[in-house]
């Protein structure tokens, strides 16, 4: 047994998983031969996501069936980011497209095969678990909040209040749902479905925020370019927070190096100073790490 991604199956299943993770992530080119192919756990699915064609999909379906020495796996899915619509299919098991995950004491829905996007990015769990443990009585504002991920950690910390800001009102109902899922508070969660460059007057009327968290798409149509966009909100942190906020600015561009972010933050808010990267759950090894997630904590001077 030699081939990497049939080691990496084997020492995955052999244990108990109980929560969502990623199991190999090819993308991050360590593995050349499998550089278009990542597979993920959603409980009780595996999720294997090609952004090519796969020529030993049928190898990869053996080898998850044969080495799931606990009887884990019900259902095994492939999405096929390579066409149009990035169809999927059910290699084994029966259809699940609504999957209800855990993740460091936390429930996720995960919406599997019917888009692109699962509704859970795996690879921020390193800041969701650092959300539970520092959002304690802090006023958080999520911009770009997707599934409102983040907030759900931040409340499940002890955040005070969340204000949610998305320009997709599909995703803050799936956000809401999520909140839901964890029994937080309704009171404490403010949702805002609306483009965050058209909407700063209602952003500023729930502050002053002790803590922000950035994390845009690089690139949306009509709406966000990081290259372009970043610094636009960068310059509104000293009118929406409080004096020592704490920015959380996360950025995943494979073009974009962390220097990107530490030269928009010394330009745009030199009020910011720089505390640490949080750095990708081990799981994301990457060949070339500069152009993997970035993470990055600052702090706002008086």
């Amino acid at each position: 047994m030699d081939d990497p991604l049939q080691l990496v199956i084997k020492d995955f299943f052999e244990a108990n998983q109980m929560e969502t993770k990623r199991v190999f992530h090819g993308r991050g080119q360590v593995f050349p031969e499998y550089s278009h192919v990542c597979l993920d756990w959603y409980p009780p699915v595996v999720f294997i996501s090609a952004y090519k064609m796969v020529e030993n999909i049928s190898e990869i379906l053996s080898w998850l069936q044969n080495l799931d020495e606990l009887n884990q796996i019900e259902t095994i899915m492939l999405q096929k980011r390579y066409e149009k619509g990035t169809p999927s299919e059910v290699l084994h098991g029966e259809n699940r497209t609504r999957v209800i995950v855990k993740e460091n004491g936390l429930k996720f829905e995960t919406l599997l095969g019917g888009q692109q996007n699962t509704g859970l990015f795996l690879d921020m769990q390193p800041l969701r678990a650092w959300l539970k443990e520092n959002s304690f009585e802090k006023k958080v504002l999520n911009l770009f909040a997707y599934t409102c991920t983040l907030s759900v950690a931040a409340l499940a910390g002890g955040a005070q209040s969340v204000v949610n800001v998305d320009l997709s009102k599909t995703s803050m109902k799936w956000g809401e749902r999520n909140h839901d899922l964890n029994g937080q508070n309704a009171r404490r969660i403010i949702s805002l479905p609306f483009n965050v460059f058209t909407s700063w007057g209602r952003i500023k009327q729930y502050g002053r925020y002790s803590m922000v968290i950035i994390d845009p798409p690089t690139y949306q149509r009509n709406s966000f370019n990081a290259e372009r966009d970043y610094g636009a909100i960068l310059k509104k942190l000293r009118s929406l927070c409080s004096d020592g906020a704490t920015i959380i600015a996360a950025l995943n561009s494979p073009f974009l190096d962390e220097q990107f972010l530490l030269n928009k933050f010394a330009k745009h808010a030199p009020q910011a100073r720089f505390v640490e990267s949080i750095p990708p759950a081990p799981e994301y090894l990457d060949r070339f790490p500069e152009r993997a997630l970035k993470i990055h904590r600052f702090e706002l001077n008086a």
